[in-house]
């Protein structure tokens, strides 16, 4: 398998980037990272839906409650409420993303691939693609068990201002992608932005997302290229809330709109279509976040609307 699919590549092209097969991606996860995803009380996963669309959601449980038995599996138990629309996308073939992320020690790691197993305890993924992200822009957090007893899913066909306080004030977001239809090398994907609160634009439905200096490898805008459809995913840490928004995305790759945001080098927009958002949905309590130093050279949106 190769390490980039052709819409990834592309990107890189467009940013100017183009970085060839990589040893860091991987058909199988090394030791390390069984270890990592083992320790995990909380998990980010990205799927598709009946229509081809990207969905997200996040897994929690005691540590351990993912496994790795042998190097091209993740083994899972835990699964979405029924009620969570990602439920029904975690069928056995389906396309899965996976992002094991830290907040504690700012290390993440991603396992892409497809359920082969599914029950009622959880699921079983084949890995197709292993690699390591850098610890950038990710705001140091620790979580700690705390009950609560979890809300409705709430569907939405826009933003109301629960959501919009939320989006404003977030410091981080996930983004599920997935690359386009008969793709070779593709599947679905979700992976991490992070930035000082104010760094999602947020004008009527529409969120402008900047892109900062990161690996390079351009897995989200290299599959956005092709299949613009995607997810966001923002947790309201003080509540454990989470808000899922579906839409489409375009982007910006002049490099005019980044031009308002220090640090950004480009961006990109999602228009939100829908989504849902669950009150309580993340049992653990989590501290106040210590900024990643890379926040430093970045910057906040002015005017929005």
């Amino acid at each position: 398998m190769a390490s980039f699919h052709t819409d990834e590549i592309a990107a890189q092209g467009r940013a100017g980037h183009v970085l060839g097969d990589t040893p860091a991606i991987r058909p199988f996860m090394p030791e390390q990272h069984r270890t990592f995803f083992a320790g995990l009380p909380y998990l980010l996963v990205g799927a598709v839906d009946e229509a081809g669309a990207p969905v997200a959601t996040m897994l929690t449980g005691q540590p351990g409650f993912v496994q790795a038995p042998d190097a091209t599996h993740l083994a899972i138990a835990a699964a979405p409420d029924p009620a969570d629309p990602v439920d029904q996308a975690l069928r056995p073939g389906a396309e899965v993303g996976i992002l094991g992320i830290d907040f504690a020690t700012r290390r993440r790691n991603r396992a892409n691939g497809r359920v082969v197993r599914r029950d009622s305890a959880g699921l079983t993924v084949a890995v197709a693609q292993s690699f390591g992200n850098c610890p950038q822009y990710i705001q140091r957090r620790t979580a700690e068990p705390l009950q609560r007893p979890p809300g409705m899913i709430e569907p939405l066909t826009g933003l109301d201002p629960d959501a919009a306080t939320l989006i404003r004030g977030a410091d981080t977001l996930f983004v599920a992608s997935r690359a386009r239809d008969g793709l070779a090398d593709g599947g679905a994907d979700i992976s991490h932005r992070g930035g000082r609160p104010g760094f999602v634009r947020l004008r009527g439905d529409v969120l402008t997302i900047p892109d900062f200096s990161g690996n390079r490898y351009f897995n989200t805008l290299g599959n956005l290229i092709g299949e613009p459809r995607a997810a966001l995913l923002f947790l309201d840490f003080a509540r454990g809330d989470l808000l899922v928004l579906r839409g489409r995305a375009a982007i910006d790759w002049s490099g005019l709109d980044a031009t308002g945001l220090a640090g950004a080098q480009r961006t990109w927009s999602f228009t939100v279509e829908g989504g849902w958002r669950r009150r309580a949905a993340v049992a653990l309590l989590w501290s106040s976040p210590e900024p990643a130093p890379q926040l430093a050279r970045t910057g906040v949106w002015d005017g929005d609307g």
